[in-house]
């Protein structure tokens, strides 16, 4: 019996079944008298077009998307091959511009103000073959010499060997600058350097003078530091008469920072000379950096660069990583501004990256008035060794006088930059100046005062230091009449600060200057003075520095409360 054909379907026609998951989603329309074997599918191929777009910069490769979905879809080399061939198609077509570019370029000489220019190692300029007698110049065959082995990080600037060998260059103008060189900079574009610090989240060390406490404080460091904490670390203490107890210093140091209302973790009492403080200064960083970066920041000449130097040699015992920076260490020099930008430094072996930074340059300090060859007289070099007056080595004629109303009706002169009239004073009042031997003390009657200052600036009192640059010293501009009261006899009064310079110790009963008949002073009284000095200098009123051996004798320490305890920073020497 003959079977009846199956009724023909179109499902039954198509090359996959119903039920296969790679079944295309939009099946053709088959012929009604189609073949029986399935033939291959042709792979269709769309040409898509993209307006051209008009941009400055050159836009990112696009590779074309894959075409078609199920059987017609591309395979996984041929997107490959298509992305492939798109890039090297524009490799080849730019290539011509970026050579063409980097020959233009190659022909110009290197200019200092370039930001992709690398720095000299010991100042921080940016390195040019432009200028040179400018900052950062180094001449043209080494440059090139150095780019080719990758080396310019390792070359010092034509300025910095000068300085190390001991010539006095100056760079920095404007206010805050230094008159009697040629100025490359000003003072407020190296502070702007330093403005980023507020916004980034970084651990500030910074220095201070301890000889010029407040002249070199930087009272508005929160504009640049901002809320960032920071470690307070006390330069220069080895300078401090002999006999200094440093626990009373570091207590009177504390107490004046806790008045600027600061973010101070700690205070260091330090000498980069000595090595002195500088390993409890490594173990607080290290305490607290937290994988931050560490700046230096502090006024013009505060130490910043011998401080990093001691900071590197102490790290290079234990840190490979320090002990090779130590070979392009920052460079040291008695002129203020030597540091011209921000110097990497790698040295630490955990991470966080060191940064010495241009000093802040400050128009209140006399190395802003002094000529740039005088600046050195202006930097003690050993103790300092307070000189007093009255003096018995005086002259006779004077010193009758001065035995008899004490300095009352006159006038003593500080080199050539700083004057004290003693309008009213007890014969047994005494003032100690600290500051550079170079300075010479002079005292002459105040009516004699000023014609003696107008004939011997230049030749006896100095700086400045020679008749030619006396003659355009702008001289003792700036007046400032004192009002100083005191509580005790038995101790200093307060300290008269001149910013840049030193400071002056005021003893209003004396023990060296007693007699049988002194006792009959009243405790409290009033000693009436009058400064000069030139126009932008500032004098500071602070309580006494308790130095030299009877310093700690009449220091007095305060009694503090347990929250004042809590929030008062510790100090460490």
């Amino acid at each position: 019996m003959a079977l009846a054909p199956k009724p023909l379907s179109l499902s039954s026609l198509s090359p996959f079944p119903t039920t296969h998951p790679f079944q295309n989603p939009n099946p053709r329309p088959l012929l009604l008298f189609p073949k029986f074997h399935s033939p291959k599918l042709p792979t269709i191929i769309i040409c898509k077009s993209t307006p051209i777009q008009t941009q400055t910069t050159t836009p990112p490769i696009s590779t074309p998307e894959p075409d078609g979905s199920g059987p017609s879809a591309p395979t996984r080399g041929d997107i490959f091959l298509q992305r492939h061939q798109s890039t090297a198609a524009s490799s080849t077509v730019l290539a011509p511009i970026k050579k063409k570019k980097k020959n233009k370029n190659d022909e110009k000489a290197l200019k200092p103000s370039s930001s992709t220019a690398p720095s000299c190692y010991g100042c921080g300029a940016p390195l040019h073959t432009s200028e040179s007698d400018s900052p950062g110049y180094v001449e043209p065959e080494v440059y090139n010499l150095k780019k080719k082995h990758k080396q310019l990080r390792t070359v010092l600037c034509g300025r910095c060997r000068l300085l190390s060998h001991g010539h006095m260059i100056t760079a920095v103008g404007g206010n805050g600058g230094y008159p009697g060189g040629k100025q490359f900079v000003t003072a407020e574009e190296l502070r702007e350097k330093l403005s980023h610090l507020r916004h980034e989240n970084v651990l500030i060390v910074k220095l201070v003078d301890i000889v010029d406490f407040n002249g070199s404080f930087l009272a508005r460091i929160r504009d640049l530091a901002g809320a960032n904490p920071i470690i307070l670390v006390i330069t220069k203490v080895d300078l401090l008469p002999k006999g200094t107890d440093f626990n009373c210093v570091g207590d009177w140091v504390v107490e004046a920072t806790m008045k600027k209302k600061l973010n101070v973790l700690s205070v260091h009492l330090t000498s980069s000379k000595s090595l002195v403080g500088i390993t409890g200064v490594i173990s607080e960083i290290q305490r607290e950096k937290k994988g931050r970066d560490i700046y230096i920041l502090g006024s013009a000449n505060v130490g910043k660069s011998a401080f990093i130097n001691a900071l590197l040699k102490m790290l290079s015992y234990k840190d490979p990583v320090a002990a090779a920076a130590r070979k392009y260490k920052p460079i040291q020099s008695a002129v203020p501004g030597t540091t011209l930008g921000p110097i990497q430094i790698e040295a630490f072996l955990g991470g966080g990256k060191l940064f010495d930074t241009p000093g802040v340059h400050l128009h209140h300090r006399q190395a802003a008035v002094v000529h740039s060859e005088d600046l050195p007289v202006l930097a003690p070099r050993s103790r300092l060794r307070g000189q007093s007056f009255p003096n018995p080595q005086l002259d006779n004629s004077i010193a009758d006088k001065i035995r008899t109303n004490g300095l009352a009706g006159f006038s003593i002169f500080w080199g050539g930059l700083v004057r004290i009239d003693f309008i009213k004073v007890l014969p047994e009042t005494s003032f100690t100046f600290y500051g550079p031997k170079a300075l010479q003390l002079h005292v002459v009657p105040t009516e004699e005062a000023d014609e003696f200052y107008r004939k011997e600036v230049g030749i006896l009192l100095t700086p400045p230091t020679d008749i030619q640059k006396a003659e355009s010293w702008m001289g003792l501009e700036s007046k400032r009449e004192l009002q100083l009261e005191y509580q005790d006899i038995d101790r200093p009064a307060c300290d008269v600060a001149i910013s840049g310079l030193g400071w002056i110790s005021v003893e209003p009963f004396s023990k060296s200057l007693r007699s049988s008949e002194s006792s009959a002073v009243e405790a409290t009284g009033e000693i009436a003075l009058t400064v000069h000095v030139p126009k932008p200098v500032e004098i500071f009123i602070r309580s006494p520095l308790p130095v030299g051996n009877d310093g700690a004798e009449r220091y007095e320490y305060r009694d503090l409360t347990e929250m004042e305890q809590e929030v008062r920073p510790k100090w460490y020497f």
